[in-house]
C-alpha cells in the first residue's frame, strides 16, 4: 500500500561511538564582524539603498548577532547603517551594557522604548531626529531588515511588506515621504542561495559543530535515560545545558502529548508503549529523534506492531538517500524530489521542507523545494529534516546537521580546527561502516547522534542500518 519495495533497511544491534566534544567554544575575532558589516554595506549599496535598518528582538537576532556580535535579550533593537558613518545602535536600558562590549564598534545610544514597560521614558529622544540625523530625508530608499522577508505570491507589492513595529516603518515613511522608498532587504541576509548567512565561513561553521555536540548527546542522553514511571520533567533534566542561547524552546513528550511535536515536558509520567519525542536547539544547531517508549514491537498497540516494515524502514531508507545524495552544485529540487518519490505517499504525511538552512536561528530558509533549481554551494550548514506527521498512530523523526565544504576549505577547516576534523572523519566512518550511508566528501556530519535512529529507547543499543 506504502511501499512497493521490499525495504532494505533493517534494524540491527549497532554501536553508537562516544565521539567526543571540544571544551572550548571557537571564537569570532572583531575582524570578523568588521568584514561582515563591509559586505552588508557593499549589499545594500547594489540594493540602492542610501541607509539599512537592521531589527531585533529576543526572538528575531540572528540578522543583528550575525553582523554585530550583539544578541539582544528582554528588548528590542535598532542598528542604523550609513555610508561612511559609525553605525548607530539603538537598546533599552538593559542591553547598553552588551552592546557597548559587542566586537562591532558601534555609536551605541539608549532608546527607552525599547526597554520593557514601566521604566523611565522620561529621556525618550526624537525617533525622528535620530533617523534624520541618521541621513534619512525626503527621497531616501531605506532597505529595512526583520527576520523574513516575502514574495510576489503572497502579495503584488511584496517589497513593501515590513514585518518590524508599526512605529519605526512609521516614522521612516514619514521621513522619506512619496518620493522615498522603505522596503523590505532581508534578503540581504536571508536569500537561501546568496544571502550573507547562506554562507558560512570556517570559523562560524566550527562554531555550529561545536553547539552541535552539545545538542546531539544532549539528545542521546535523553533516549538513553527515559523509562516508564518517570516524568517528563525528570527525563528532561537529561538535556543537560551548559547554557548555551537556545534558538527553540527544550521539546520532550509522551503519550497523547507527543503527537503535537512542540510541547516541552510536562509532569506527566511516562508508560511503557508511548510515543515520545526529544528535541534541543542551541544557536548554530537542533537535534531530535522520536519513536516509542518500548524495548521492541510487541510493546506497541496492536494496529501498530509493523511500524519498522511501514514506516521506519521506508523513512530511513529516503534520510539515507538524502544523505547520500547531498553535495555542493545539487539543486534543491533534487532533494526535495528524493523525498516525495519515497514518502510522497499521502500516509506518510511529510508537509514541511525535507531539510532547510540552519544558523544563529533554527531554521533560516531552504533551497530545498519542489522543482528548486538553487544549488548548494560551500559553506551552507543544513539540517537534514524530514518530519512524517502521518496522522495516525505511526511515529518517528530525525534531525541532524550537516555542512558542506569543497576540498580547498576542508583542508582549511581541518587544519584550523583538528579536533572537530576528527569528530567528523569519525562520524563518517561509522556512517558508512555501521549505518551503511557513504556520503560524498563535501558533506561534513556535525552531529555525534548523525543517522542514528533506534526506534525503541529502552532498546537504543538497536538501530536502523542500510548494511
Amino acid at each position: 500500500m506504502h511501499h512497493g519495495k521490499s525495504p532494505r533497511a533493517r534494524l540491527a544491534r549497532i554501536s553508537l561511538p562516544e565521539f567526543g566534544t571540544s571544551a572550548v567554544e571557537p571564537e569570532l575575532d572583531r575582524d570578523s564582524f568588521e568584514s561582515r558589516y563591509r559586505a552588508f554595506m557593499t549589499r545594500l549599496g547594489r540594493a540602492d539603498a542610501d541607509i539599512g535598518i537592521v531589527y531585533a528582538d529576543r526572538e528575531h537576532g540572528a540578522n543583528l548577532a550575525w553582523l554585530s556580535g550583539f544578541d539582544p535579550r528582554f528588548e528590542e533593537a535598532l542598528l542604523i547603517a550609513s555610508p561612511g558613518k559609525d553605525p548607530i545602535l539603538l537598546t533599552g536600558p538593559e542591553n547598553q551594557g552588551v552592546a557597548k562590549a559587542a566586537p562591532l564598534d558601534m555609536d551605541v545610544r539608549l532608546y527607552p522604548p525599547l526597554g520593557l514597560l514601566g521604566q523611565d521614558r522620561s529621556d525618550t529622544p526624537e525617533l525622528n531626529d535620530i533617523l534624520s540625523d541618521a541621513g534619512i530625508k525626503t527621497g531616501s530608499v531605506v532597505g529595512v531588515c526583520g527576520w523574513k522577508y516575502y514574495s510576489p505570491l503572497e502579495h503584488a507589492e511584496y517589497w513593501n511588506w515590513i514585518e518590524i513595529p508599526a512605529y519605526i516603518v512609521d516614522t521612516l515613511r514619514d521621513l522619506a515621504g512619496p518620493s522615498g522608498k522603505i522596503y523590505n532587504a532581508g534578503a540581504i541576509f536571508m536569500n537561501p542561495e546568496n544571502g550573507l548567512r547562506a554562507i558560512n565561513g570556517i570559523d562560524e561553521l566550527a562554531r555550529f559543530e561545536f553547539a552541535a555536540c552539545h545538542t546531539s548527546e544532549a539528545v542521546k542522553r535523553v533516549i538513553k535515560t527515559c523509562r516508564p514511571e518517570m516524568r517528563e520533567y525528570e527525563a528532561a533534566r537529561s538535556f543537560e545545558p551548559v547554557g548555551m542561547p537556545l534558538s527553540c524552546h527544550t521539546m520532550f513528550s509522551t503519550g497523547p502529548r507527543a503527537w503535537h511535536g512542540l510541547l516541552s515536558p510536562s509532569s506527566r509520567k511516562m508508560k511503557k508503549g508511548d510515543a515520545v519525542t526529544a528535541a534541543y536547539g542551541v544557536q548554530g544547531a537542533l537535534n531530535c529523534r522520536a519513536g516509542w517508549l518500548a524495548e521492541d514491537a510487541s510493546d506497541l498497540a496492536p494496529g501498530v506492531q509493523d511500524y519498522i516494515a511501514i514506516l521506519v524502514a521506508p523513512y530511513f531508507e529516503a534520510i539515507a538517500q538524502w544523505l547520500q545524495t547531498i553535495e555542493i552544485g545539487i539543486t534543491g529540487g533534487t532533494l526535495d524530489a528524493i523525498i516525495r518519490q519515497r514518502l510522497g505517499d499521502e500516509f506518510f504525511g511529510v508537509k514541511l521542507n525535507p531539510g532547510h538552512l540552519i544558523h544563529l536561528d533554527e531554521w533560516m530558509h531552504t533551497p530545498i523545494s519542489p522543482k528548486s533549481a538553487i544549488k548548494l554551494r560551500s559553506g551552507m550548514a543544513l539540517q537534514v529534516d524530514v518530519i512524517p506527521g502521518t496522522g495516525g498512530p505511526y511515529f518517528t523523526n530525525i534531525e541532524d546537521g550537516i555542512a558542506l565544504l569543497d576540498e580547498r576549505s576542508r583542508a582549511e577547516f581541518f587544519e584550523r580546527y583538528p579536533s572537530a576534523g576528527e569528530r567528523i572523519h569519525q562520524r563518517r566512518a561509522f556512517m558508512e561502516d555501521e549505518l551503511g550511508i557513504v556520503l560524498k566528501p563535501d558533506c561534513l556530519p556535525f552531529s555525534n547522534i548523525s543517522g542514528w535512529l533506534p526506534p525503541f529507547w529502552l532498546a537504543s543499543e538497536h538501530a536502523m542500518t542500510m548494511r
